[in-house]
Formats: C-alpha cells, structure tokens, sequence
C-alpha cells in the first residue's frame, strides 16, 4: 500500500469513527432526554416482568437492566397494568419500552425486530368439543380476550365469525366459568395456570399468533431505534434472551428468529 492509499485510509477510519460517536450520542440523546433511562413496562405480562412490583423481575427486567448497563446508567421502571397504557404513555412517561410490536400501534411508536415470540392461543372448558384454534371461528362463538393486547389487536383483524368479549384478565375466569363465553383468548404460559383453576379445561395445542415482543421507542426516535435494534440483535445472538426466558420456568415463550434465519 504506497503512502498515499494508506493516508486515505487513515482518514476513512477516522471519518467513520468521527460518524459512529455522533450518531451514538444521538442515540443517548434520544434513549435519555432527562437524563435517566425510563423503561416502560407492562405489569401484565408475567414473563416479561413478575407481578410483584416491589421486585419485578422477568426478561423485560433484564433486559432493561442490561441495556442501562450498557448505557453506564440505571433503569427507571414506569409500570402500568396493560399494554395499551404502556402504548399511551410513549414519550409522556418513557423513552423505551418492552411491549408486543402491533402495526396498529405503529402511529406513534417504533418497533426493534423482535427478540421473543410467545403463543397465543385458546382455554375452552372441559365440556368444548374445540380441539384446534381454527375451530374457535363459528358463528355464535364467544372469545373472552383482555381490551388491549396485542394478541387482541390480531383477532380483531383476522376473525370473521366469532365475537370478541372485552374483559379485565380477572374477568375471564369467572366469564368462562359461568358460561357467558366458550373459550379464553391469551398468552400459552399465563392460559396454563389457569387452566390448573379449571378442572377438564384445555389449553388448545396450536395457536392463532405468536406475539412479537420488542423493545419500542418514539417513533422520531431514529437514532435511538438503530441503537437498540443492534442491541436486540447481540443480545439474542448471545444467549442471553435465552437465558432471561429460561429463569422465568414459564412456557410458549422462544428467542425470536433473526430474519433470514
């Protein structure tokens, strides 16, 4: 390499250098305009966070922790009891959150790729004679399914006979129980306990979606959401998602596929 090439290189090197600091910076700007890293987080998602909010703790938790590491800060958890107040409360009350990524709440948020998927399926009664998700679509069919869940959103979309029953999740047990509704719509891991409540009860083998959790952001926010998409994409790459999902001991939750994988 003569002395020019090897000058010219050197100032690529240092110009790309000079890019990655700025736009890192732009990154930190965005994830902690007030100076701390507030996560928003939804309390009813038990894998993702507990329910004790005194000591939450979940893959979000570690997530978020990592990534405040990461950033030399620590994590401000805003909590709220569903995902559509985690959605409301995008810019007001956090910079960052953990929540499924839906395109119906594209408007104002942005989405990483995903770095965990979890099933969502049906809970249909000992006397159902349902036995796949695709038998839940009939005419007079009653679903009970929580107001804002992402999982919500796609049924809306995509069932053509059935009716949605908007309920609280502490709701759905009673609903089912007295028969006002044939089967319950959520998460694999929370439909399993229970259906432990519901003596003959079945979680249904197959499901109607795999809910995409992601780490969002503001939709502005372009620099943040570079930064936190190669972060997503080490921090599955690593094991370390894995790991997180693995401590919770709870079921239907998979490290997300990276694309083209």
């Amino acid at each position: 390499m003569s002395g020019t090439v090897a000058r010219a290189a050197g100032v690529w090197i240092v110009l790309l250098a000079a890019v990655a600091m700025a736009q890192d910076d732009a990154a930190r700007r965005q994830l902690m305009p007030k100076g701390k890293l507030r996560v928003g987080l939804n309390y009813g998602n038990q894998l993702l966070v507990g329910r004790d909010r005194a000591q939450p703790q979940g893959v979000a938790i570690d997530l978020a922790r990592e990534l405040a590491r990461r950033l030399g800060t620590e994590p401000v958890f805003v909590g709220y009891a569903t995902p559509g107040e985690v959605s409301e409360g995008v810019e007001k009350d956090w910079d960052v959150s953990f929540i499924a990524a839906d395109p119906d709440r594209a408007q104002a948020i942005a989405f990483t790729p995903p770095y965990l998927e979890i099933d969502a399926t049906y809970l249909v009664p000992a006397s159902s004679s349902v036995r796949m998700v695709g038998d839940m679509d009939r005419a007079g069919a009653r679903i009970a399914t929580g107001a804002t869940s992402a999982y919500t959103l796609v049924l809306k979309r995509e069932l053509k006979q059935a009716q949605l029953v908007l309920v609280a999740n502490d709701a759905a047990l009673a609903a089912l129980q007295g028969g006002t509704v044939d089967a319950i719509a959520g998460l694999r891991f929370a439909l399993l306990q229970t259906a432990s409540r519901i003596p003959g009860s079945r979680v249904l083998p197959d499901n109607f979606t795999r809910a995409q959790q992601a780490v969002a952001v503001p939709k502005a926010n372009g620099a943040a959401l570079a930064y936190l998409s190669a972060f997503v994409a080490d921090v599955k790459r690593s094991g370390f998602v894995a790991a997180a999902i693995a401590k919770t001991g709870l079921e239907g939750a998979t490290v997300a596929p990276t694309n083209g994988s």
